[in-house]
């Protein structure tokens, strides 16, 4: 699941209501271009929506092994394809599109054909079809196929009934696959292991392109400490955070933290709510919020990353530094749940990233 959103302020329609209580934050940390939806989603329903992106999505170079793989799947030796994202949709269409185009036109000087180039392209349009079942595993996933500017593509596009792994491996076509049967999956570098691994058990042979890879965003560590700076602003004003959304629902309940170095915990109601739909979004998180660190190919230096640091446990406003444990998260899946769980954190786990399930499971 996903958050989204860099604005502060309510809107007209909740100014009343905020200026007897705090709002209470959400932090969406989706890519840029997966956010918007869920930030107005959320704003609507009255919460502060703050945007600091953890992933940006970058091309990766399409190698040799990665055509060899394409080549193969279009020749038909795999039972199913399974594409995680519209990112890696888009890529992987426009690479069968080139493949229909090289077979048309082998097909073509074979047989004398002289036809002219927008007559083939057409021609390739309309004969553009699947050699294996196409997997989706989410809506906007499915709508990249589905919308592609193909008049008549013979294939159809299947999609768990639920957008994760375990929906995934309940569908027929997956569940079906046998020892000796091969799967193609076309994803960003990394993730999606329970269905590999759980598949890899049974015997199937699965490959994979990885058309793009997510790194932290350049932004992620200024955007962080701006937000920082604003809601400790916020915090240090007589109003009693407490009394934020108190009829909130309680997320998942984390071991007692150590107050060692931070006696003045956020109340839990207080708590700003933070929407992680991925590990690897998760581990960016777990940098910027601990250390302030930006990942060894940002382009910002260690020098410049220190200019800006987090608060200072004992700053200048008298509050503490937010640690991990400052925060309420709303988790996509099992697997994220784990993860959250092990670090003694509180959150809610959703089972798909639909802006009304993301606010009915910080609201509900």
């Amino acid at each position: 699941m996903s958050s989204t959103s860099s604005h502060s302020k309510p809107t007209a329609r909740h100014k009343s209501a905020a200026s007897s209580a705090p709002t209470r934050v959400v932090i969406n940390t989706r890519p840029v271009e997966r956010a918007a939806p869920l930030t107005q989603y959320l704003q609507a329903a009255g919460l502060s929506v703050v945007e600091i992106p953890m992933l940006t999505l970058q091309p990766r170079p399409i190698t040799d092994a990665d055509m060899a793989l394409m080549r193969q799947w279009f020749a038909g030796d795999y039972q199913a394809l399974v594409i995680v994202s519209p990112t890696a949709a888009a890529a992987g269409l426009a690479v069968w599109q080139a493949l229909a185009r090289e077979r048309h036109t082998q097909h073509s000087e074979t047989n004398g054909d002289k036809r002219n180039n927008e007559s083939q392209k057409t021609t390739e349009r309309q004969n553009l079809s699947a050699p294996s079942y196409l997997i989706a595993v989410g809506e906007a996933t499915a709508a990249v196929l589905n919308e592609a500017k193909i008049k008549a593509a013979s294939y159809h596009v299947l999609q768990p009934r639920v957008a994760n792994n375990e929906g995934m491996l309940a569908m027929p076509e997956i569940d079906s696959l046998q020892a000796g049967d091969k799967l193609l999956v076309w994803r960003g570098l990394g993730g999606r292991r329970l269905l590999v691994n759980t598949l890899q058990a049974r015997g199937v042979h699965i490959d994979s392109i990885a058309w793009y890879e997510r790194i932290m965003p350049h932004e992620a560590c200024r955007q962080y400490n701006q937000w920082l700076q604003q809601f400790s602003t916020a915090a240090s004003v007589p109003s009693p955070l407490s009394s934020t959304l108190a009829s909130a629902p309680e997320p998942a309940e984390p071991a007692a933290p150590s107050t060692a170095q931070h006696p003045k915990p956020i109340p839990k109601q207080s708590q700003p709510v933070v929407i992680i739909s991925s590990a690897t979004a998760f581990e960016h998180w777990r940098q910027v919020v601990s250390q302030g660190k930006r990942q060894a190919n940002d382009e910002t230096s260690a020098e410049d990353t220190v200019k800006q640091p987090l608060a200072d446990s004992t700053g200048a406003d008298g509050l503490p530094k937010l640690k991990l444990s400052d925060f309420a998260y709303v988790v996509l899946g099992e697997r994220l749940a784990n993860m959250v769980a092990d670090e003694q954190l509180s959150y809610w786990r959703v089972e798909d990233l639909a802006p009304a399930t993301i606010l009915a499971a910080i609201s509900a």
